[in-house]
Order: structure tokens, then sequence, then C-alpha cells
């Protein structure tokens, strides 16, 4: 489980395909506190550490996970949201995030709106039910607040911090980012399916 606060922004280093691919991810963490079979949401995607370096960790991400995230727009160089599993006692500063990703979304309008930066995406149809006003939701593994809701269209204000603290300073027109709808609407939705 992970907050969706992101910790570092780390760059991926290397991508090899082997059964699996295999992605290095270079990072400010102290990888000497970090444990083999550790999960790390990488740009909202749990993760699971195969090996460490000195400043870098590598994972082996499945077919099925390239298949159904932005993880096929990865490579050397590009940056990542990145955040460690969350501990008991940690502060719960975002909202509650699995790290399993629930479709794809694509940025489709940004606008200035003082220092911050207003972003609208689209959403899959499918998912759309589950973005509300002034919810939650994880892109890219950064917890968000929804600002408005159009059909499968949402905006988000990006504040400065957010900008700088995380890849969404990096943000472009036709970026596909991952999407992971809030746990309790999920839950709501499935027991309205019941009334």
């Amino acid at each position: 489980m992970f907050t969706g606060i992101v910790s570092d922004i780390g760059r991926v280093a290397m991508l090899e395909q082997r059964g699996d691919l295999r992605a290095r991810i270079s990072t400010a963490y102290d990888t000497a506190k970090i444990d083999m079979g550790a999960s790390i949401a990488c740009d909202g995607v749990c993760l699971t550490v195969v090996a460490l370096g000195d400043d870098w960790f590598e994972v082996d991400i499945s077919a099925e996970t390239v298949g159904v995230t932005n993880v096929r727009s990865w490579t050397k160089g590009h940056r990542l949201n990145l955040e460690r599993a969350l501990r008991v006692g940690d502060e719960l500063g975002g909202h509650i995030v699995s790290g399993h990703v629930d479709g794809l979304a694509e940025v489709v309008k940004t606008v200035p709106d003082g220092d911050s930066l207003r972003v609208t995406f689209r959403a899959p149809d499918a998912l759309a039910r589950f973005i509300a006003p002034k919810g939650s939701l994880a892109l890219n593994g950064t917890s968000l607040t929804v600002n408005e809701v159009d059909g499968a269209t949402f905006g988000i204000n990006f504040i400065p911090h957010t900008q700088v603290a995380t890849n969404w300073g990096d943000v472009a027109v036709g970026q596909i980012v991952n999407l992971e709808v809030d746990t309790m609407a999920r839950y709501v939705a499935r027991l309205r399916q019941w009334d």
C-alpha cells in the first residue's frame, strides 16, 4: 500500500527485454535501506525490487503490466514518480493507493492558472463513473484531488510544489498517464450494483 505522496523522482537508467522487461531505475533513496523483494511504486505501478546498487534498483515488469500501464512508453532517461511502500506508523498524507493501475488517462489540455497549472484529462469511459469532483485519485502514483468532471474528462490543479516534487512539471498534451481510481469509490459503485 502507498499514499500517493511522491518521495523521489527516479530515472530509467536501463531497459532490457528478457523473459520479462527488466528496468534499472536511478534513485536518491538510500538503497542500503531497501530490502530485496520490497515494493516501490514507479509512476504508480507497484513493482518488486529484484536487484540493488549504490544509487539504483531493478525491477522485472511482466507483459501484462506493460500492456495495461504507461510502462510501454518508458525510455532511458524518463523521469518517474517514486514512492516506498507505506509502513505502520507512517503519515497518511494522501489517500490509500494500491499501486494497481486501473487504466490509462490522456492529457487533453494544459492551462496556466496563476502559479499553478490546470490540466484536463480524458479517462476511459469504464472508469469515468468512479471520478467525482473533490474526490481523490492517483495519476502516475500521485495522490490528487479532482476539481471538476464532465463526462469522461476531468480537471486537476497542480500547485507549484507538486510540479517540482514530482514529474508533473514535465506534463504535455497527448501524454498517457497511469490512473488508479479511489478504492472507496470502487467499493461504493460495487455496492450500488446490489441495490
